[in-house]
């Protein structure tokens, strides 16, 4: 006697509210790699086990998910920079928070960040990597103004400044995005460290913590006061050896001390 075949579990069906989150992930995956231009309805559909006029019902095309794509992922880059420099009392902080919130972004949502970095599509209406850099530009620019403002530097130009700190970290993060090395919060370091210091003050071990930045000013301080020692050493050498050189000169020349002529 054989024995009876379980029948098949059915697969549980999706509720809309899971279809569409279901869509948005599968787009995001998709748009990353192809771009908006290179990617069908017909390959979103078939990723996701459905057919294309389920596309269409909650998105009305790939047009319409792409948007809400990015839609999404702008929001929520902007809303981590934003909070990030909220978040800090101290300039300093300002800058290393909203260095790490974009990075920390980009190494969890990398398909999210390289469809911002592209350029958004002409009939999408969606925001572009260049307007969410202008907003938050905005917000540093803000920042910028107050700390102008406490030292009584001309803040018409935090607009400048703004659009240069945020450039030099969005940059950063988009070469980051491929090479990955070294690691973030070794790479906001750097950036803070030109960012705060300037080429002419660059600290040769920049960290985000406070405790090794103590350290390490401390250890310089340490070098610059060995390094000087040691220039005030050679100098007091050199002193001492012209000396002696001018003894010896005046020694096989003692009319030049008398002032005298030799014969």
């Amino acid at each position: 006697m054989t024995e009876p075949v379980p029948p098949r579990s059915r697969r549980k069906r999706m509720t809309g509210k899971e279809r569409r989150e279901q869509l948005l992930d599968i787009g995001r995956t998709l748009f990353a790699e192809r771009g908006l231009d290179g990617t069908s309805v017909e390959e979103i559909a078939a990723a996701a086990g459905v057919s294309k006029p389920v596309v269409y019902e909650h998105f009305g095309g790939k047009e319409g998910l792409y948007a809400v794509v990015v839609d999404r992922e702008f929001e929520k880059l902007l809303a981590l920079v934003t909070d990030s420099l909220a978040e800090a009392i101290h300039y300093r902080g300002k800058l290393e928070k909203a260095a790490l919130a974009l990075l920390e972004y980009i190494e969890e949502s990398p398909d999210g960040f390289r469809i911002l970095v592209r350029d958004s599509h002409g009939g999408t209406g969606t925001g572009s990597y260049a307007s969410l850099l202008s907003e938050i530009a905005g917000e540093v620019e803000y920042v910028l103004a107050q700390e102008f403002d406490r030292h009584e530097y001309d803040d018409k130009f935090a607009p400048m400044y703004a659009q240069m700190l945020v450039g030099m970290v969005a940059l950063t993060g988009q070469w980051w995005l491929d090479v990955r090395k070294p690691k973030r919060e070794e790479v906001a370091a750097h950036v803070v460290n030109l960012a705060w210091n300037g080429l002419s003050g660059l600290e040769p071990r920049p960290s985000l913590d406070p405790r090794r930045r103590r350290k390490e000013l401390e250890r310089l301080k340490k070098v610059a006061a060995k390094e000087e020692k040691a220039a005030e050493k050679v100098a007091a050498k050199e002193e001492r050896a012209a000396a002696k050189a001018e003894r010896a000169h005046r020694k096989r020349h003692p009319e030049e001390l008398n002032g005298t002529q030799p014969a």
